[in-house]
């Protein structure tokens, strides 16, 4: 080999070692980043969500709780796991929730809705951990034969905890590779904060005849504007209160025929600059009778964020349902379009249900 030949052959070598180390440092900084988001000092991270928001019904609208078309009362659970491929300690979130209509024999064409849900996160290598405890009250009034309005709140106890005994920030960079053996400027005064929080909604649905259901609702987050940092005094320039967070969503239900009911909807939030909109359809296919037994099949698009398809059965009062978030985002270059899974759990109940008893559902059902 000439020395020409050589010397050509080790700059693309070094070349080559550059672009891989740029690979590395540039996912490296990605990942930092969004840790560095968690610590930022007004600390307003992304709200705990999940892709089958309308499997979590009091966490999208408090007027939710005991608005229940079909059952008396409903116990359920939802579980998230995201980023797996991209961090060692992937983000989780869970949620048990359960609410009922009561006072339906005292209140002329209305009830009262009761309920509460329990939340936990836990974000990632720092462990950025939040729970949440609410109860939600509802009040819910027929209008006419056809139509239904509702107003609720729920109040609750936030926390929020972090160690950062496992995190790096960028002034431990060596030039090589970040280690949290080199000092940062980086410092928290406490390690947990907990508050009150505060939410109110109201819902209206539309049901004219018993193949066509439609339903909205609105409501607002974090009334109360809660403060939320680890910083036991305000730098200049930020406000570590809440911004209030808004929400809305607009769902239908459409009898096709004694095999097939369709559900399309949409549901949009938007906190400060961040929003989120997520719309799609899934269809219900009866397998047996009356609807005893149904497969779910839908398809949802996250706005500039992920494809999520999602699967599930009803089994009785029993509804299970899956979703995977495909991410579309540039992220993906980094997760290999691998977000997240999802699934909801969720148990539907008659009161006398063991006597034979049946309830009208305002909503289409196979019969």
């Amino acid at each position: 080999m000439t020395e020409a030949n050589h010397i050509t052959t080790n700059l693309k070598q070094q070349k080559k070692c550059i672009r891989q180390y740029l690979a590395v440092y540039t996912k490296i900084f990605v990942l930092s980043f969004y840790f560095a988001v968690l610590l930022f000092p007004v600390t307003q991270a992304q709200s705990l969500h999940f892709s089958q928001w309308f499997n979590s019904p009091l966490t999208t609208n408090p007027a939710n709780t005991g608005f229940i078309p079909d059952a008396d009362y409903r116990i359920g659970a939802n579980y998230r796991t995201q980023w797996s491929t991209v961090m060692s300690v992937p983000y989780k979130t869970m949620s048990i929730f359960g609410d009922a209509q009561v006072l339906r024999n005292r209140i002329e064409n209305g009830w009262i809705g009761l309920g509460g849900v329990i939340l936990s996160d836990v974000a990632g290598a720092g462990k950025l951990t939040t729970n949440k405890v609410y109860g939600s009250l509802a009040y819910h009034q027929m209008i006419g034969i056809s139509s239904l309005l509702t107003a609720g709140f729920n109040a609750g106890w936030v926390n929020k905890r972090i160690n950062t005994s496992d995190l790096t920030f960028p002034d431990q960079f060596d030039g090589k590779f970040f280690s949290n053996q080199i000092p940062t400027s980086v410092l928290l005064d406490v390690r947990s904060v907990s508050y009150f929080d505060l939410q109110a909604g109201i819902n209206y649905a539309y049901f004219p005849t018993d193949k066509i259901y439609l339903n909205g609702g609105i409501a607002v987050w974090h009334i109360n504007r809660p403060r939320e940092s680890f910083f036991s005094t305000e730098q200049t320039g930020f406000d570590s209160r809440l911004s209030p967070r808004y929400s809305g969503f607009l769902n239908g239900s459409f009898k096709v025929n004694e095999e097939v009911i369709i559900n399309p909807m949409a549901y949009y939030t938007i906190q400060a600059r961040a929003s989120e909109l997520t719309a799609g359809m899934y269809a219900q296919y009866n397998l047996k009778d009356a609807g005893e037994i149904q497969l779910l099949a839908g398809l949802y698009y996250r706005m500039n964020d992920a494809i999520i398809p999602m699967v599930g059965l009803t089994w009785n009062n029993i509804r299970l349902l899956f979703s995977y978030d495909v991410t579309m985002s540039s992220l993906n270059k980094y997760n290999q379009s691998r977000g997240a899974w999802e699934f909801s759990l969720i148990n539907y109940g008659l009161y006398n249900e063991y006597k034979g008893d049946k309830k009208q559902s305002l909503c289409p059902v196979f019969k």
